[in-house]
Formats: structure tokens, sequence, C-alpha cells
């Protein structure tokens, strides 16, 4: 599949090179209203708080993301590629965490972290791809040269502005802009490197937010940091406005009532990028809708899950990873892979609102969602990606219509909440329930409204989550109530790492219905 143009990025106007530089201000022009837009939109860079750093303290390890340059995998090879692109997934965490728990021995020994901990990564990372070749080309299919030159990765220190993170380079940089220009989603040969930091190199600090293992904040140690939130009241409108509806443009909306998880249906799988492989997320999950979703399910056994959707026949798997309160408070999964033992801490906050909605294309008619159709939007992995495929949405109520945040947890004023949103791929190629990067087979619709390169129009899956969190306070460049989205570790809570996860799974004619109910212009539910 093609790419779209996309706008190149421009620059910060003020990189800092800091301990707690801040984030861009992520402009995500997407309100509950208006969800045509696609992935990431920059905007401006309103935050001040920077304080510099007192050292050059390595931060993270960034490596290239093998798994988004699989575009070409042979069907009869994707399961063994996936699960050894989820042994790359537990090689990083593994040495991030060695990174994490040797602070000391880096301070005394200038060339631990490469001769320790990045050296034998490399080595083990090129082994892995190396099998990732076996197994494709066992199946018939080629592999790329390319690939095998992924297998080093570099350090992020805490002062370093991110530029070529993980080695890449080339085009990745090019982002969609403020004016709702398409951002396909899709794998990018060099994922963009310019937008932000990685932690703030202060040591103590105590649970909220001072770095207690040594680290770059958070209760854990691996963030998020003073630099991650900003006041929303303080932020420019950004939000902007969507785009002409034609004459065939597809009005309507369903929605679907799911609950908020309130049975506390977690798990640390992901199902449709590391299948078979317990704890292939590396962190944990809330789900609604269907309730038998791990990472042992199958086409076989989705339509046997039940659900907790009032509509029967919608059995689809609504997940996304969970936020938590760093509060101090030791979780159910303090010592469990994907929770505590990854940096993963803090007090898990159940949604008080989960509101799940069908909308349609501006532009025209949508046909319905195949059956067992997988769609990711947003990347977990921005911090060393970059931005290319973010599409993480944060803002409070009563400002969603006005700004919305990307590389950011808002701070909201006193009786708003936290909202975080999504808005997924729109446009489906026609064919592919799924596909090798879990990417190509589903896009964005362009600025205009439009699916290019002969994509089909589907009904647009847009969530809006509310959450009660208590309120951050920055002092002295420290976060105090800090809370963070659960993640990979060594992407340091990032709020651009924000993600979703669908598999529709339906009963009953229920994707027709759906499809009929947003193309005739009607409410239904």
């Amino acid at each position: 599949m093609g790419r779209n143009t996309r706008k190149r990025r421009t620059p910060l106007a003020t990189k800092a090179i800091a301990a707690s530089a801040a984030l861009a201000l992520g402009g995500g022009g997407l309100i509950w209203a208006n969800f045509y837009a696609s992935a990431h939109e920059s905007g401006n860079d309103t935050w001040q708080n920077r304080t510099k750093s007192a050292s050059a303290q390595v931060a993270t390890i960034a490596c290239p993301d093998v798994g988004q340059r699989m575009t070409d995998v042979p069907r009869g090879a994707r399961a063994g590629v996936d699960r050894e692109l989820a042994n790359l997934d537990k090689q990083i965490t593994d040495a991030y965490a060695r990174l994490a728990s040797t602070r000391q021995t880096q301070a005394n020994d200038a060339n631990f972290v490469q001769n320790a901990i990045v050296g034998p990564l490399k080595e083990k990372r090129a082994a892995t791809i190396d099998r990732i070749r076996i197994t494709i080309q066992r199946a018939g299919g080629s592999f790329s040269t390319s690939l095998s030159r992924l297998a080093g990765c570099t350090t992020q220190s805490a002062d370093q502005n991110r530029t070529d993170a993980g080695g890449q380079n080339g085009n990745g940089d090019q982002q969609q802009n403020g004016d709702g220009q398409n951002n396909d989603g899709q794998n990018n040969d060099g994922q963009n490197n310019d937008g932000q930091n990685n932690g703030d190199g202060q040591n103590g600090g105590g649970q909220n937010g001072g770095g207690q293992n040594g680290g770059i904040g958070g209760q854990a140690g691996n963030g998020p940091t003073a630099a991650d939130f900003v006041d929303i009241t303080q932020v420019q409108p950004n939000v902007k406005a969507k785009p002409r509806q034609s004459r065939n443009a597809s009005t309507g909306t369903f929605t679907t009532r799911c609950g908020v998880n309130a049975n506390k249906n977690y798990n640390t799988d992901n199902v449709i990028v590391a299948p078979g492989v317990t704890n292939g997320a590396h962190h944990t999950h809330d789900y609604t809708g269907n309730q038998k979703i791990n990472a042992f399910s199958s086409n076989d056994t989705f339509l046997q899950g039940g659900t907790s959707c009032q509509n029967k026949n919608d059995l689809s798997s609504y997940y996304w990873p969970v936020l938590r309160a760093q509060d101090g408070t030791q979780e159910f999964d303090q010592n469990q892979d994907g929770g505590g033992k990854e940096g993963n801490v803090g007090r898990i906050l159940t949604a008080k609102q989960v509101e799940i909605k069908y909308v349609g294309s501006p532009k025209s008619k949508v046909v319905a969602m195949p059956q067992f159709l997988r769609i990711i939007t947003g990347d977990a992995k921005t911090t060393t990606n970059g931005l290319a495929n973010a599409n993480a949405h944060w803002s409070c109520t009563g400002f969603e219509n006005k700004v919305q945040l990307t590389e950011q947890y808002p701070i909201c004023p006193e009786g708003s909440q936290v909202v975080r949103s999504f808005a997924f791929q729109s446009c489906w190629d026609g064919q592919n329930t799924d596909s090798a990067n879990h990417r190509s087979h589903v896009a964005f619709a362009d600025g205009n409204g439009n699916c290019q390169n002969g994509f089909k129009a589907i009904p647009q899956l847009t969530m809006r989550l509310v959450y009660d969190v208590p309120r951050p306070v920055i002092e002295n460049g420290q976060v105090k109530n800090a809370y963070a989205v659960d993640g990979f570790p060594e992407q340091l809570h990032k709020a651009a790492t924000d993600h979703d996860d669908f598999i529709s799974i339906t009963t009953g004619n229920l994707a027709n219905k759906i499809a009929n109910c947003v193309n005739s212009g009607r409410k239904c539910q």
C-alpha cells in the first residue's frame, strides 16, 4: 500500500538539552464530535518548566522496531515470526531492567552499558532476526537484508534530544500537520525522532515522581517526569475543524455499551501482536466486550468468549492499557510480569465512563467490517520509534472541543476529569483482516475524509474513556500525584505511547446492521 504525502514536522522552537525537557505538545486535532482525524498531529510547544540535568545519565534503550518493517510475511510463517518478534521485545525488556538496576556500576565504569548491556543485546537480536529470516524463507518468502541491520541498539541519555533513536533515519520525521492531513498509520522506514526527551535524570525524591530507584522519575523509577504533564488551562486551543460532508456522507452512529471493566478482566497478553505468547504486551490491559481474549485465543474460540456488551451479538474485543495513579499503592500485580516487575506500578484506575461508538465517513457510504478484523491504533513504542504512528489523545472534560494532547498528560482543573480518546483507522483494503505488521491492511482517511489507494470506508470505531484522577502537582521540577498509562518499561510511561486494540467479532448480522445504521443517518444502539 502506498503512503500518503505527509508534511514534514516543524522543528520544536525550543529544544532544550535538559533532563526534564518538555515533550512537544501534541496538537492531536481530535474531539469526541470530530473523529475523522487520523494519527498524530503536531502542535505548539507550550511547556516551559524545563530543568537541566546534572549529568548525561542513560535513560533508556532505543532499538529499531523490527515488527514495523515486516510488511511481507507468508501466512505460513507469521506465527513463528510473531513469536520471534515477541522475543525481541523480551530482550529489550530484560536489557532495560539490567540498565535500571546497575546505575551505580554505570557511574563507575563509562563502558559498562556498551560492554555489558548494549553489546550482548545486539548479539541476541541478531540471532533472533536470523531465525526470522529462516522462518520466512522456509515458507517461501523473501527476506530483506536491511532487516539484519536492525540488530544494533543505542542508548538515550537523560539530557539527550531524541535524534536517530535506535539507528532509525530517513523520512520518519514526516508527521501529520494540524489540519487533518492523513497519517496512514503504516510502517515508515525511518521513524521520527525529533520530538521527545527521555526522563529527567534526577535521583531520589520518592514514589511520586522523583525516581526512588535512581531512575528518571515515577514510582518505579521509569517515569513519568514533571515534563510529561501540562496544565491544560495554559494550552492554546489546537483542535481543528472537521472535513465538510459530501452528499454521499454516512452520518449515522451506532453506540455499543460494554461497561468499564468493573469486573477487572485484565491480562498482559496481546493476541494480535504476540499470539501464543504469555505476557506478550509487557503491560496490563483492560478488557471489555469479549471476556475470554488472551494470548491463546483464536478465530476458532472468539465466538465462545461471551461478552460484557448489552448487545449480546457484540462479541468484539475492546482492550487498552490500564491507567494508574502512582500513589504508592502496591496493586495485585506488583510482583508479576507486566506489572511491578516491569515498571508498571501504582493503583489501577477503572474508567468512570467508556463510550464506544461507530461513526461514518464524511465522503462516502461505508461497508461492513469483516469478521475477525484486527485493528491497532497508536504505537506503544513512540519513545524509541518516534511519533509516526502515534494516535494518543488526552484532554479534560470541558476542554475536549478545544485542546487535545498527544505527548503530555493533562493536569485538569478542579471538577474536570481526564479523558482518553481513540479514533481507529476507518479505511480497509477490502481483503485482509490482519497484516504482517498489523497496520498495512487498514489506513486513516486523508484530510478531506477520503480513503486512498483503493481502500474502502468502514464504520470508524471511536472510544472515549473518562477517569477520576488525583490532580498532579509540579513542585521544584518534581511531579507529585503522577498518573501514567501502562507500557513497555523502556518506553518510560510517556503519554504518546497510549494505544488501543480491537477485534471485530459479531453474530446475528450485527456488522451489517452497524453499517446500515451509519449509512442511513440514524442513531442506533
